[in-house]
């Protein structure tokens, strides 16, 4: 399937909402900010899954204020995440929020997941932002503990996106997408590659989603008005994922 436009946000008349989803690595927010944020606005999101969020001195105020230049607000996570951050719309209405702390191996970077549970029009979501060890036993663990988190939600539909620090071979990457959907898989839209912006030759972020969610397209934006090249090489070391994705009504 060729999708030549990807589908504005918008609440079908049966309560099902068609939600757009972006997935960005901002590298701590170290690079051209403004870049950043104009990228984001041009993508129009309704949920924004970020890795790397600032995780030190007055990271809040970095998070809020990422948040304000692209006319979202903070969902939860950030440094109680250990980096994933989830921004959303004002489209969503927030049921719940939980930050979660995956187990620490010894002399590397401690992970986590920043999860929530939104509603959208009639539609009710789970919500999951990662980044995955570099290391790839820990890696293909914490993809297990994922799954697991999902399965927990107690919702009937998911999404979780992130740098996965894997492809599509890999086997982390495959066990996730042996059991949800994985976007750019089913419906290609954009660019596939996401690292690096210079030189893109790997995918190894991804968006997903669980079974009965129906994708609409997903890839990188790099035709979207408002998107230049030269924002997607300032704003950070990865170039975002976005999809179009129709949640059933509740």
């Amino acid at each position: 399937m060729v999708i030549t436009a990807l589908p504005n946000s918008r609440t079908e008349p049966d309560g099902s909402a068609v939600v757009r989803v972006l997935s960005y690595n901002i590298r701590s927010m170290r690079d051209d900010e403004d870049a950043l944020a104009r990228v984001i606005r041009a993508c129009e999101p309704d949920l924004v899954f970020v890795q790397e969020a600032p995780r030190f001195f007055r990271w809040r105020k970095h998070a809020a204020r990422l948040a304000a230049k692209s006319e979202l607000v903070v969902l939860t996570g950030g440094a109680t995440a250990t980096g994933p951050l989830l921004l959303c719309s004002l489209r969503a209405t927030v049921e719940r929020t939980e930050d979660v702390l995956l187990p620490l191996t010894p002399g590397l970077h401690r992970r986590g997941f920043a999860t929530a549970g939104v509603r959208i029009g009639g539609a009710r979501v789970g919500v999951l932002s990662c980044h995955l060890s570099p290391q790839s036993n820990e890696r293909y663990a914490q993809a297990g503990m994922l799954l697991d988190r999902l399965a927990a939600m107690d919702v009937p539909y998911a999404i979780t996106a992130g740098d996965l620090n894997d492809r599509p071979t890999g086997r982390s990457f495959r066990r996730l997408s042996e059991q949800l959907q994985d976007c750019w898989a089913v419906a290609p839209w954009g660019g596939e590659y996401t690292s690096t912006p210079d030189d893109p030759h790997q995918r190894i972020d991804a968006i997903f989603a669980t079974k009965g969610i129906e994708v609409l397209g997903c890839g990188v934006p790099l035709d979207l008005p408002g998107i230049t090249r030269s924002d997607v090489r300032a704003a950070t070391d990865h170039l975002p994922v976005l999809a179009a994705l129709r949640v059933p009504a509740s």
